[in-house]
């Protein structure tokens, strides 16, 4: 297992994005549901990604996007099916708050799903806990909002 960084132009990213998307339209019901959040998925200005490589090939992402000037939003944080159980999540959050530090960040944010029980399992553990749906979030009663405050 390699990480490296890249960007939200990187084609393995929006590769493994497209298959964060048919995953995403299974759990939750298809496109329909899904719809209301893909104009806040683009990936232009994620403007640091973290991929996980094995075999050369990517197996897992996450992004992140400036929220705010001391804010990162962590966004598609995805591991490919047959690799999924083995920590890749965590360390591609892991690799995801040591760059935000890097760059000066305080807090990172994120908005997952109320249905991806195993999504809001593992960033709790992380350290992220729920606050109330921020931004384009606030009536989507289908999302969960966390934080995490960075420290150094």
């Amino acid at each position: 297992m390699e990480i490296i960084f890249t960007d939200g132009n990187d084609e393995r990213f929006i590769d493994l994005c497209h298959e964060l998307d048919e995953y995403l339209d299974d759990v939750i019901g298809g496109e329909k549901q899904r719809e209301q959040y893909a104009q806040y998925n683009t990936l232009e200005k994620i403007h640091t990604v973290a991929l996980i490589m094995e075999d050369g090939k990517a197996v897992a992402c996450g992004g992140m996007k400036e929220y705010e000037s001391n804010t990162a939003e962590i966004k598609r944080v995805f591991t490919k099916e047959g690799c999924r159980n083995r920590g890749y999540g965590r360390s591609i959050m892991r690799a995801l708050e040591e760059g935000a530090l890097k760059k000066g960040y305080t807090r990172l944010m994120l908005e997952t799903g109320l249905l991806l029980k195993g999504a809001i399992r593992m960033y709790t553990v992380l350290g992220f806990y729920v606050i109330k749906n921020y931004g384009q979030y606030i009536d989507m009663p289908g999302s969960v909002c966390m934080e995490k405050k960075l420290v150094r």
